[in-house]
């Protein structure tokens, strides 16, 4: 029975960063202060930054049926790379987590990775959204729900939401519009969380049909702000309705915000049930970095769905972040190859980036008052900081998404992310483990690297 000390490091929660010194014995944190006498082995991480293993409610990690793209094994030695312990996959993998079996299978997938260390040896905790699309699912995740066997309590533990798409996006998944408030009012019944893609199909086909240019940039003209509104809007009245806890993907709208915190006023009484609503949402890195100006650099590689935004746009996202409307960031990681994404008709090149290993070094340059896109060298950074990325990728998502997971605290086994906040590096896909091999970030300089997982 060994005993290890974190010696000079910072321990970063949601809202304190405290120095202090750290014994773990078995896995398990006996003690955190000073003057810890107590221990076989010391580590000094002295200046370093701890922080609780992060969480990223927005993945894809295309296993089964496109592991072309990318795998468990892969994503996850790529999200253990940014500091990312627990993640929340999402359903459009072929065949969709619309089905239990197919559920099944993904968790028995998820836990063969546990089992075998190797090339990991920190464990990643991999969650599920449920997909619906049509009544058979929706019957399908009412046995999930209602089920008392054995094999389904396990499979409930590993399923931490619904995700709906209100239009098409990968995968062709967009939930039936006679099946859409069943769903509302069976998650809302079951105080299930139901994850929204929120772009209105109809705004988004008139788009379409106006259109006659094929550059890439076109892209965000074809799934408008107003769109996303639209789509907000009609989520939003049915989580009321049914008392439904709502999560609004990848907000990415000036509009989107301005929904969502006025939805977040809402009071009992305005429920039809008379039962208290939650909304919350998540923004992810791209929205916030990027906007259409990057499409004349980097093309295709920042394709994605809901599109790059004007700089009107992130500001408004940005904003949500500070005044708390936003509540979690997000990747959205959606690794897609390099060909693919080359189409020579750009219009048709698939939409998603990878970004799980990004993320918390992207955060971490902005939390130090250097704004990473090289092309805007004369950009002021918003403040946030690293208790921000804590609240945002961390505690906000565990409590959103009932994820079970620890602060580092006393009496607890939970994974420790040291942070080197002053090391600067440049981002290379070479680096990142990812099965995609590229990443829209490519040479950019950074600040603060993980240095280890504990």
């Amino acid at each position: 029975m060994s005993r290890l000390l974190l010696h000079g490091g910072t321990i970063v929660s949601a809202d304190s960063e405290t120095h202090a010194d750290i014994a773990i014995e078995d896995g398990v944190i006996k003690d955190i202060g000073t003057y810890i006498e107590d221990y076989d082995e010391e580590v000094d991480i002295t200046g370093k930054l701890l922080l609780p293993g992060l969480i990223d409610c927005h993945v894809h990690f295309r296993e089964p049926g496109l592991e072309h793209k990318g795998t468990m094994q892969t994503e996850s030695a790529a999200a253990l790379m940014g500091g990312v312990t627990t993640v929340c996959e999402m359903p459009n993998t072929i065949p969709p987590t619309c089905t239990i079996s197919a559920l099944a299978d993904k968790v028995r997938r998820a836990e063969a990775l546990l089992e075998n260390p190797n090339p990991n040896p920190n464990p990643i905790d991999i969650r599920f959204f449920f997909g619906i699309t049509q009544d058979l699912h929706l019957a399908a995740l009412l046995e999930l729900l209602n089920g008392t066997s054995q094999e389904l309590t396990h499979l409930r533990a590993r399923c931490c939401g619904v995700k709906l798409y209100l239009d098409h996006s990968t995968g062709d998944q967009k939930v039936r519009d006679d099946v859409l408030e069943d769903v509302f009012r069976v998650c809302g019944q079951h105080h299930f969380p139901v994850v929204v893609h929120a772009e209105d199909e109809s705004t988004n086909r008139v788009a379409a049909a106006q259109n006659t240019r094929t550059n890439v940039a076109v892209h965000s003209l074809l799934r408008p702000a107003e769109s996303e509104a639209i789509a907000i809007e009609r989520a939003i009245t049915l989580a009321q309705k049914h008392s439904t806890p709502l999560h609004i993907a990848h907000l990415s709208t000036e509009q989107g915000v301005e929904l969502v915190r006025n939805a977040k006023k809402c009071r009992p009484f305005d429920c039809a049930q008379g039962d208290t609503f939650s909304i919350t949402c998540e923004v992810a890195p791209h929205h916030l970095i990027f906007t259409t100006d990057d499409y004349e650099r980097l093309g295709t590689l920042i394709k994605v769905n809901p599109p790059i935004r004007s700089a009107k746009h992130r500001f408004a996202l940005w904003q949500g972040i500070l005044d708390g409307t936003v509540d979690c960031i997000a990747t959205d990681h959606a690794p897609h190859t390099l060909d693919e994404k080359n189409n020579p008709e750009p219009l048709r090149s698939p939409s998603g980036i990878p970004g799980v290993a990004t993320m918390l070094p992207l955060l971490l340059t902005i939390a130090a008052g250097q704004w990473p896109n090289p092309a805007e060298p004369n950009a002021t950074c918003p403040p946030f900081s690293v208790r921000d990325i804590v609240r945002l990728c961390f505690a906000n998502p565990n409590r959103i998404f009932h994820l079970g997971k620890h602060d580092i605290e006393k009496g607890v086994s939970t994974p420790i992310v040291v942070v080197d906040p002053a090391k600067e590096s440049a981002i290379h896909a070479s680096d990142i483990p990812s099965l995609c091999g590229w990443t829209p970030y490519e040479g950019w300089r950074v600040k603060g690297a993980v240095q280890k997982i504990i």
